[in-house]
C-alpha cells in the first residue's frame, strides 16, 4: 500500500525545515560573537580547571560482624548470653549511626575541626604558585606577608566572644615561638607565645587561644576563624555519603572530599574509630545491665542448689539406694531438659524485659518457645505419673538438682563472658579499610569542567544570538514580509561582493565612475535590478505622472545604492532618465558619478541656479543627473516650496522617469514631503536589519500625505542555509541569498 503524505503534513515538514535554516542562518549570522563568547567561557573554565583549588576523595570500609562465637562461651542451658548482645544490626541502623551526632560530634572536638588557620595567598594565584612553583616571596616588599608554599600552623584551642564568631583573624608570624594575633590584618593586636594557652582583651570579649606550632618564615599572615560547633557538625553530617557495598553485604562505605588531603585522612579515621567505640561501649552498657541481673540472681540459685542436693540426700538415705529402670532414666533426661530449657528462656525474657517492653518482637519470639516448652514439660509430668511413686520422687528428686546445677554453672559461665563485655574488648563492627592520603584530586575534573564549559558557552553564545535576533533583528522572510506589512516585494536585490569594494572606495571619496552597473554589469545585484526594471514599467502604467521616489524607514538600508544603479539600468534600456539626489541632508549620490556637488537642486529651488546649470547632462548615456548642491539649513522648506513641486512638473514632462532618491522616513519630514509629489514610491526594506514595525509605520505616514507605496525592495540579502523569498508559495523555486554592506553615512 503507498501513501500520500497530505498537504498539512508537507507544510509541517517545511516548516521544520524553515525552523531549523532560521536557526542555523541566526548561528552563522553571529558566528562572530558566538565564538567570542564561547571562547570566553572555556577561558572561565580553563583557568578553573587548571587553576582552581583540588578536592580530594578519601573513603573508610566499615563491617557489620555476626560474632554468635566470639567470645567462645560454652553453649548450656542458659545458651550463651553474650549472644544476645552480638545479634548482627541492620545496614540502615548502622548507616545512620555511622553518621550520627554521637560519633560526628566526638569526631569534631577531637579534631577542633570548629578551628581553621589558613595562610593568607596572593589573590587568585597564589593558591596554585603553591601546589606547582617553588617560590620565594620573603624578600620581596608586600609579597613576604603571602604564603608561597606549605606553610602551616597549629591552633589547638579558640575561644572568642559571640561578636567574633565566624570572623577571621589575623595571625601573623613573628618568629618560630611567637605570633601576633589581631582582628583586623594590620591592627595592632597582642602578641602571643607558642605552646602556651594565651587570653587577650577584645572590644567584644576575651579571646583565648593556644597555638600549638608554627611552620612558616616571619611575617607570613594566616587567617583563623573559630566556626560555630553546631554549624561544623551539620557541614560534615551533609558532606559525609554513606551507602551500603553491596546487598545485604554488611559493609558500609563512608566517603567524604576536603580541599586538604591530610585533614581529610584524619577525619574519616577519627570518624571510624568513633564508631567503633561507641559500638563498644554500647554493648559494654548492655553488658553491664545483664551482670548486675546475674549478679542478684546467683546467690538464690546457689540456695536452690544446696536444697536440692539435700533433698535428694535425705531421700536416698531414707529409702536406701534406689535403681531407676531403664524408661525412667529417659524420662529424667527429657525432664532435666525441659526443666533446663524454661529455666533458660524465663532468665531471658526477664532479662529482655529489663531493656525492652512487653510487645517487643525478641519478648514475644520468648513467649511462645515458653509455652512450648511447658507444654513439652506437662507431657512428661504426664508419664511420670505411670511411674512407681518412689521413682516419681526420685525422678523429681534428681532433675531439681540437674537443673539446679546446670543453671548455676551457667549463670558463673555466662558472668564471665558479661565481665569480658562490660570491659569494653567486644564489639560487632570493625573498620576494614582506613582512609589514605589521596594523591590525585577528584576535583575539577578537568575534561569534565572543559567540556561542560565550552557546552555552556556555546548554549549562552547561541541564546544570546536569538534574543539579539528576536529583539533587534530585523525581517529575512519575504513571505513574512509581505503578509506583515500588506506590501508586495518587487525585487529582491542580493548582496554584491564587488559593490562592498566600491562602497569603500566611496568612504575614502575616491573621484571615480563607482557604479556596479560598470564595474561587474553581470553580478547578481544588478541582474536582480533589472529585473525590477521590467517590473517598474508595469507599476507606472496608471501612475499619474513620471516620477518615483525611493526612501527607506531609517539610514543605512542601500537606498542610495539603489537609485543610482536602478538609474543606469533604465537608461541603458533606452529611456530618458533624470536622477535627483534629494537628500539635502547627507546625499552623495554625486559621488558615484566621480562628481562634486556644485550647484544643484538647493540651488535650484533658492533660485541662484537655472536648470541647464544644476543639470549634470549625460552623466551616462541617456542619463542626466542633479546633485544635493550646497546642503542648505532649512531643507524641509525648500522642499515644500511651490517652486519644487513646479520644477517636477517640468522634468515629469521631459523624461521618460524622474528618479528621486530621498531622505529617509522615520527620521525627518522631507521624504513624505517629496512622496506628495511622487505617483511612484518604493520602500526599501534591508535584510536583518529593517524591522516590520519600521515599514509599517513608514507607509502610514506616506498614506497620510497622500502617497501611495507601490511596493518594497528586499535589499542586502545574505546567503544562507534557509528558504527566503517565494520558496514557501512555488516549490523548487528560491531566491539566491547575497549580502549587502550598510551604507554608514546615511
Amino acid at each position: 500500500m503507498t501513501y500520500t503524505a497530505g498537504a498539512g503534513s508537507s507544510l509541517k515538514e517545511e516548516d521544520d525545515d524553515i525552523n531549523f535554516a532560521s536557526l542555523l542562518d541566526t548561528i552563522i549570522s553571529h558566528k562572530g560573537m558566538i565564538a567570542s563568547i564561547t571562547s570566553i567561557v572555556v577561558l572561565f573554565g580553563a583557568l578553573y580547571a587548571f587553576m582552581g583549588t583540588p578536592v580530594y576523595e578519601a573513603n573508610i570500609l566499615v563491617q557489620i560482624e555476626d560474632n554468635a562465637d566470639a567470645a567462645g562461651a560454652a553453649k548450656n542451658l542458659l545458651g550463651d548470653i553474650s549472644s544476645m548482645f552480638e545479634v548482627k544490626s541492620s545496614a540502615d541502623a548502622e548507616i545512620q549511626l555511622l553518621g550520627s551526632r554521637l560519633v560526628i560530634s566526638r569526631t569534631v572536638d577531637q579534631q577542633k575541626l570548629y578551628i581553621t588557620a589558613e595562610p593568607a595567598r596572593f589573590m587568585l594565584i597564589g593558591e596554585w604558585i603553591a601546589r606547582h612553583i617553588p617560590f620565594d616571596g620573603s624578600s620581596t616588599p608586600l609579597l613576604r606577608y603571602f604564603a608561597w608554599g606549605q606553610e602551616k600552623v597549629k591552633v589547638v584551642a579558640l575561644e572568642v566572644p559571640p561578636g567574633l564568631m565566624e570572623s577571621s583573624l589575623t595571625l601573623t608570624v613573628i618568629d618560630g615561638s611567637t605570633y601576633r594575633l589581631a582582628e583586623s590584618g594590620w591592627s595592632k593586636g597582642w602578641i602571643g607565645h607558642v605552646g602556651k594557652t594565651e587570653t587577650f582583651s577584645s572590644s567584644g570579649g576575651p579571646i583565648v587561644i593556644n597555638v600549638a606550632s608554627i611552620s612558616s618564615e616571619s611575617g607570613v599572615r594566616f587567617h583563623v576563624i573559630r566556626h560555630s560547633r553546631q554549624n561544623t557538625i551539620e557541614l560534615l553530617q551533609k558532606g559525609l555519603k554513606i551507602a551500603e557495598q553491596g546487598k545485604d553485604s554488611g559493609v558500609l562505605s563512608a566517603t567524604l572530599l576536603d580541599k586538604d588531603p591530610f585533614r581529610l585522612q584524619a577525619i574519616l579515621n577519627e570518624i571510624g574509630y568513633q564508631y567503633v567505640q561507641q559500638n563498644v561501649e554500647r554493648k559494654s552498657a548492655q553488658a553491664a545491665k545483664s551482670l548486675t541481673f546475674l549478679n542478684s540472681q546467683l546467690p538464690e540459685m546457689k540456695k536452690r542448689l544446696d536444697e536440692a542436693e539435700q533433698r535428694q540426700t535425705t531421700y536416698r538415705n531414707a529409702h536406701g539406694i534406689i535403681s531407676l529402670g531403664e524408661e525412667a532414666k529417659v524420662v529424667l533426661a527429657q525432664s532435666a531438659d525441659a526443666e533446663g530449657r524454661i529455666a533458660m528462656l524465663e532468665a531471658q525474657q526477664r532479662e529482655l524485659l529489663m531493656r525492652f517492653g512487653p510487645s517487643h518482637p525478641s519478648v514475644q519470639t520468648i513467649a511462645e518457645q515458653l509455652s512450648l516448652a511447658r507444654q513439652k514439660r506437662g507431657e512428661l509430668t504426664s508419664r511420670e505419673k505411670a511411674m512407681p511413686n518412689q521413682e516419681q520422687e526420685l525422678i523429681r528428686l534428681t532433675r531439681d538438682v540437674t537443673v539446679a546445677n546446670d543453671l548455676y554453672v551457667a549463670t558463673l559461665s555466662n558472668i564471665q563472658q558479661l565481665e569480658l563485655l562490660k570491659s569494653g574488648k567486644i564489639g560487632n563492627v570493625r573498620v576494614v579499610d582506613t582512609a589514605f592520603n589521596p594523591e590525585i584530586p577528584v576535583k575539577p575534573n578537568k575534561a569534565l569542567v572543559l567540556l561542560l564549559s565550552a557546552t555552556l558557552g556555546l548554549a549562552t553564545a547561541v541564546f544570546a544570538a536569538m534574543a539579539i535576533e528576536l529583539l533587534y533583528g530585523g525581517v529575512t522572510d519575504v513571505d513574512a514580509l509581505e503578509k506583515n506589512t500588506g506590501l508586495s516585494v518587487y525585487s529582491i536585490v542580493p548582496f554584491s561582493e564587488v559593490q562592498d569594494l566600491l562602497f569603500k572606495k566611496i568612504k575614502l571619496k575616491v573621484r571615480e565612475i563607482l557604479l556596479l552597473t560598470k564595474v561587474a554589469a553581470e553580478d547578481p545585484a544588478v541582474e536582480s535590478l533589472r529585473s525590477f526594471r521590467t517590473s517598474l514599467e508595469f507599476a507606472m502604467l496608471e501612475a499619474s505622472n513620471r516620477i518615483v521616489q525611493i526612501t527607506a524607514p531609517s539610514p543605512g538600508m542601500g537606498k542610495s545604492f539603489l537609485s543610482a544603479n536602478l538609474a543606469s539600468v533604465l537608461a541603458a534600456a533606452g529611456k530618458r532618465i533624470l536622477l535627483v539626489d534629494c537628500d539635502l541632508r547627507r546625499g552623495h549620490l554625486n559621488q558615484y558619478f566621480g562628481l562634486t556637488r556644485d550647484a544643484g537642486l538647493s540651488e535650484l529651488i533658492a533660485g541662484s541656479a537655472d536648470m541647464e546649470l544644476a543639470t549634470k547632462r549625460e552623466v551616462e548615456p541617456g542619463l542626466d543627473f542633479v546633485s544635493t548642491g550646497t546642503r542648505p539649513i532649512n531643507p524641509s522648506e525648500l522642499l515644500a516650496s511651490s517652486k519644487f513641486k513646479q520644477i517636477l512638473n517640468e522634468w515629469s514632462q521631459k523624461y521618460d522617469v524622474v528618479l528621486l532618491d530621498s531622505p529617509p522616513v522615520l527620521p525627518v519630514a522631507d521624504a513624505e514631503v517629496i512622496a506628495s509629489s511622487a505617483a511612484t514610491v518604493f520602500l526599501v526594506a534591508r535584510f536583518g536589519k529593517t524591522k516590520t514595525g519600521e515599514l509599517i509605520e513608514s507607509e502610514k505616514r506616506l498614506r497620510q500625505v497622500g502617497a501611495r507605496v507601490r511596493g518594497l525592495i528586499f535589499n542586502g540579502v545574505i546567503q544562507r542555509s534557509g528558504v527566503y523569498a517565494y520558496g514557501s508559495k512555488y516549490g523548487a523555486y528560491r531566491y539566491t541569498a547575497y549580502r549587502y554592506e550598510v551604507e554608514t553615512d546615511h
